[in-house]
């Protein structure tokens, strides 16, 4: 937060601020926006041709979504350190490899949120260490089922779409 913010809300997970009004903007008026410590969202390869999901029951939108595994960034922990202990607290897979493929914002509009998106490989099943009250369960699918969930809107949770759609379009190249 800076100086010439001022908060409206804080709470364990992110601030809402109001910003100044910028003189340089069309309306010049003040901006409420959410304030987020950043996360990072993983696609867990299972072999070369399965992928990792998870169903997640999301409060805010009060129904289980299909998603890609994903956390909050914790203080001066590194991004792909983030992503290898997410991956485990939900999933219980440990990857031999961790790269960074993107980064990119949510919602721009009322969220600085920045996400970074990692493709893990080499991946070995273990115990999920999810938190007290997650209700997420695994569910491993052939990529091109993942694919198709997206088609058909069953994937509906915006980092998961990007996710999956990058690393195709990656594979699709041969870069991946």
């Amino acid at each position: 937060m800076t100086d010439q913010e001022k908060q409206l809300l804080s709470t364990a997970r992110f601030d809402v601020v109001e910003l100044p009004a910028d003189p340089a903007h069309p309306t010049g008026k003040r901006r409420q926006v959410v304030r987020h410590p950043g996360a990072v969202t993983i696609v867990p390869m299972v072999g070369d041709d399965h992928v990792c999901l998870i169903r997640n029951f999301r409060v805010s939108v009060g129904m289980e979504l299909l998603e890609l595994p994903a956390g909050t960034l914790e203080s001066n922990e590194p991004h792909a350190v983030t992503a290898q202990r997410e991956l485990i607290e939900e999933t219980g897979y440990r990857a031999d490899t961790i790269e960074h493929l993107h980064s990119f914002y949510l919602s721009p509009g009322i969220l600085d949120e920045h996400m970074h998106l990692y493709l893990a490989t080499g991946l070995t099943a273990g115990e999920a260490a999810r938190e007290e009250g997650e209700l997420i369960s695994n569910y491993v699918v052939p990529w091109e089922t993942a694919l198709q969930l997206v088609k058909e809107k069953q994937i509906c949770d915006a980092k998961s779409i990007a996710g999956l759609l990058m690393v195709d379009q990656l594979k699709r190249l041969g870069e991946l």
